[in-house]
């Protein structure tokens, strides 16, 4: 299992792309408060977030709690500004993907702290950035890729 990381995220559509791709890919979904949206019951019903009961969401206050609360072994940041590519990093099973706020991204001491563990999705120069629930399916479907996506079916084997 993968763990997405969604520190401080504003936007709810976002959230809800993601955690469709955290739904269909057994995901766990992180998200580090404060958080732009409502994601109580009543909201995600109304959202008609039909998806939502098949995704394990957990909620911290902040980066220290959630770092409190998870022993996390292996790391990777997601920033436009990392010195390599996303598909140079070695997935293992459980690691944690982190990813930034859609105004800011990841906050520049965290990245700092965190060098090393600093990946980047190649684009032009001219773009500023993905929209951050693709940017978090394209590191996922890679992650799950390198571990031979387990736990999910390959459908392009019932054309065989």
């Amino acid at each position: 299992m993968l763990n997405i990381v969604l520190v401080e995220p504003e936007i709810p559509q976002n959230c809800g792309n993601i955690a469709r791709t955290c739904a269909a890919t057994g995901c766990c979904l992180h998200l580090i408060k404060p958080l732009g949206f409502d994601i109580s019951e009543k909201a995600v019903r109304r959202a008609g977030l039909d998806y939502w009961h098949l995704v394990d969401v957990r909620v911290y206050e902040n980066l220290e709690d959630f770092f409190a609360r998870n022993q996390v072994e292996q790391m990777w940041c997601l920033s436009t500004k990392a010195p390599r590519c996303y598909i140079e990093a070695p997935y293992r099973d459980g690691c944690y993907l982190f990813f930034g706020k859609e105004t800011k991204g990841l906050p520049k001491s965290f990245l700092e702290a965190h060098r090393h563990s600093c990946v980047r999705i190649p684009m032009r120069a001219e773009a500023r950035s993905l929209n951050l629930s693709n940017a978090v399916a394209i590191t996922v479907f890679e992650a799950l890729r390198q571990l031979d996506f387990p736990g999910l079916q390959d459908h392009g084997k019932m054309y065989e």
